[in-house]
């Protein structure tokens, strides 16, 4: 039997192709966009130093001949970064966690990478860094953290301080405020920054410890990271709520503190009576010192 497009003249059978194609055609775009939806960042290629895929499928930054991992520590809910050129394979590692440090490790040598710089956002209270027995397990790895933090490191860092690797960097930006010496590190395009304890996702440091200073956090925040592009991918050291990344523009609209005027957060920052960290004590003695003594 003859098909139904056969049976039509050949005007009608050209607009029933067309239609058909524009159907199939428009299809795939679906398909694609809901993809490209649900799981941001997705690609088909196989080359792990470019595929863009991360087990959270949250939406991340897409700046070219960048590698970007977000790893989590479960215990002190920790985000861990690890960023590479996927030239030269350079990299370096954000706030890296002790009980972590074999999978760190591990990723790093699958992707045959070289980590140069591994470096803390600032001293942190909740956990200690692998930065020190890290340095001992990669030879020429140099660690980082601010000049005002107290702590001992390679790199000691200052405000526009850049920590590069390959064509990419990271600048410093000082925020002070939870603690002395913290740090947020912007990328070069300005579409990703990492904000260590100063922001969180609808949230921020506390400030009832370490040189906490609620006016001097208000004002960080306010000068240092929502000067920033609004469409700039928050990345925080933390999230207890299993939040994976927020942007400069919705912490400036939805963030329940730091909307607030400067009286309102110094009020609320200071009324939040919570406990202290249950490994404070130890935490801050060792990560004064790279997270391993005699270092």
């Amino acid at each position: 039997m003859c098909s139904v497009i056969s049976r039509v003249g050949p005007v009608q059978r050209a607009l029933a192709v067309t239609l058909r194609l524009k159907a199939n055609t428009e299809g795939s775009r679906y398909a694609a966009s809901e993809s490209r939806r649900f799981c941001p960042g997705f690609s088909t290629r196989v080359d792990p130093l470019r595929d863009t895929r991360r087990s959270y499928c949250s939406r991340m930054a897409l700046t070219d001949g960048l590698l970007f991992r977000q790893l989590f520590e479960s215990e002190s809910s920790t985000y861990t970064y690890l960023l590479a050129d996927t030239e030269t394979k350079d990299a370096i590692l954000i706030d890296p966690v002790l009980e972590t440090i074999d999978r760190d490790l591990k990723l790093v040598h699958e992707l045959g990478l070289n980590l140069k710089v591994a470096v803390n956002t600032h001293c942190h209270a909740d956990h200690i860094t692998s930065t020190g027995l890290m340095k001992k397990r990669l030879v020429g790895l140099k660690s980082a953290i601010s000049k005002f933090s107290g702590a001992s490191a390679d790199i000691l860092l200052s405000e526009g301080d850049k920590i590069s690797f390959g064509k990419h960097c990271l600048t410093v930006r000082e925020t002070p405020g939870h603690t002395d010496g913290c740090v947020a590190l912007v990328s070069g395009d300005q579409s990703m920054v990492f904000t260590g304890d100063a922001l969180l996702i609808r949230g921020c440091g506390r400030t009832d410890f370490q040189q906490g200073c609620p006016e001097k956090l208000y004002n960080s925040v306010h000068q240092k990271i929502f000067t920033l592009p609004e469409q700039c991918l928050v990345y925080p050291a933390h999230d207890y709520l299993g939040q994976t990344v927020s942007s400069v523009g919705e912490e400036r609209k939805f963030n329940p503190r730091l909307t607030k005027s400067l009286a309102e957060f110094v009020n609320i920052m200071n009324n939040l009576n919570l406990p202290k960290p249950k490994k404070i004590d130890v935490s801050v003695p060792a990560n004064l010192v790279c997270g391993v003594h005699q270092v």
